[in-house]
């Protein structure tokens, strides 16, 4: 998702043309490229099927994903809910807090089938998994208690927009959005992500050093790089860069480490670098917001009609009674799936502009177009979606997109001018 920093530099802006006009020395990883073109492999039957069962299990989601809480609160399971606790908890507060955690047991109790095939059973028998049940289980009780806290902590605040401001709530709620994504970015990489999986320090120092010296060039100071147990949960590959300000770090998966030789993981690293220097944290950030903000809009505008049609079902008359949660969940469900293709379509830029920085900065082309070899055989990718699947799911570029850019993207070899060459040092 999100994992930049925006650093904008207004002087590097205006002197773009003058520095337009010289070549930065090439790194000395640019020697390992052979300049020999990497053709896109076509997927194995084993990636197809992966494929093909991962649309059809999406599609499935959606349907699920409207299917639960449309079930609760159609049934007036949600209204008993609420009635429960409002006669244990009396106080508004509380009676929010004790609905939220008895509707979020019961969807994770509902919910817990599906999870366990998709995450655990299907994992395994791809090949994909070396988690245990034990390490499973854990995980999922441990988001469950941490969805809990923070719904708890913060769901009140919606609920006290639409008592106070049922006319405006949207716009409140979704200004406060932006707050919120911001907290969450900064405490996520510190508190709740080494919940899960043990981060430390890299075992390979040379190689950490490499690391930073690149993000010295990519202008990222006080960079601290962590390697993460992953391989007790995945044979995935995977890197990013996370947080905001202090809480900012490098990630390597260990699986990541084992698999790409040096240059190839450089690329990857120049890639997660230039989501940081870029600010697509930012951006995305602003795109999330307003994607939201729309959302609540068309939920404020159609959620009154449906509890005015039907009211006795549901068993409460207004949006401000915290029995409306599935309804609130099951229209911004439906609505965001709508508008889903647009903050795609920008992510999907984002990592277009992530993979020229990156190229532009080590200058190994073949490399980076090995490393997504790797990627595609070990995460059993498809290189070439369908165009819908791509429209509604893809947040890249796709692999066959990626692996052709690394091949044909050397404009320093003309003596061209680079995209980001001002951003460097």
């Amino acid at each position: 998702m999100m994992r930049a920093l925006l650093l904008v530099a207004t002087l590097a802006i205006a002197t773009l043309a003058q520095e337009a006009q010289s070549t930065p020395p090439v790194p000395a990883t640019a020697t390992m490229d052979a300049g020999l073109s990497v053709p896109v492999p076509e997927p194995s039957e084993k990636a197809m099927s992966y494929y093909r069962s991962g649309v059809a299990l999406w599609l499935f989601d959606v349907a699920w994903g409207l299917l639960v809480p449309g079930v609760i609160l159609f049934t007036g399971f949600s209204a008993r809910m609420r009635t429960w606790a409002a006669r244990i908890g009396r106080k508004w507060f509380f009676v929010i807090a004790l609905y939220y955690i008895v509707f979020s047991l019961v969807v994770f109790a509902i919910d817990l089938p599906r999870v366990y095939y998709e995450d655990f059973v299907r994992q395994h028998a791809y090949g994909m998994s070396n988690q245990t049940f034990q390490k499973w289980i854990t995980d999922n009780v441990t988001a469950l208690v941490v969805s809990l806290v923070i719904g708890v902590l913060f769901l009140w605040v919606p609920y006290l927009v639409l008592r106070k401001s049922p006319d405006r709530w949207w716009l409140y709620t979704g200004l406060l959005a932006v707050p919120f994504l911001c907290l969450m970015l900064l405490v996520t990489p510190v508190w709740l992500d080494p919940l899960f999986n043990d981060f430390g320090p890299m075992k390979d120092k040379a190689l950490e050093q490499k690391i930073l010296a690149l993000a010295d060039r990519a202008g990222i100071e006080g960079s601290r790089v962590y390697e993460v147990n992953k391989s007790v949960d995945t044979k995935a590959l995977n890197a990013y860069v996370s947080g905001l300000g202090n809480t900012k770090r490098v990630v390597l998966w260990d699986t990541i480490i084992a698999r790409l030789d040096e240059p190839e993981l450089l690329f990857v690293m120049g890639h997660e670098m230039g989501h940081y220097v870029l600010g697509h944290t930012w951006k995305l950030i602003g795109l999330l917001s307003t994607l939201i903000l729309l959302t609540l809009y068309a939920i404020h505008r159609t959620a009154g009609w449906v509890i005015g049609r039907w009211r006795e079902r549901l068993g409460f008359d207004s949006l401000a009674d915290v029995a409306s949660l599935p309804l609130l969940l099951l229209l911004f469900s439906a609505y965001f799936f709508v508008v889903t293709p647009v903050g795609l379509a920008f992510s999907r830029q984002f990592e277009h502009e992530s993979d020229r920085f990156s190229l532009e900065i080590t200058r190994t082309n073949r490399p980076a177009a090995l490393a997504f070899v790797k990627l595609q055989q070990d995460n059993l990718g498809n290189p070439r979606p369908g165009p819908l699947v791509k429209l509604w799911r893809a947040s890249h570029p796709t692999l066959a997109e990626r692996i052709e850019f690394c091949n044909t993207y050397r404009p320093w070899e003309q003596g061209q001018p680079l995209v980001y060459q001002h951003l460097f040092r």
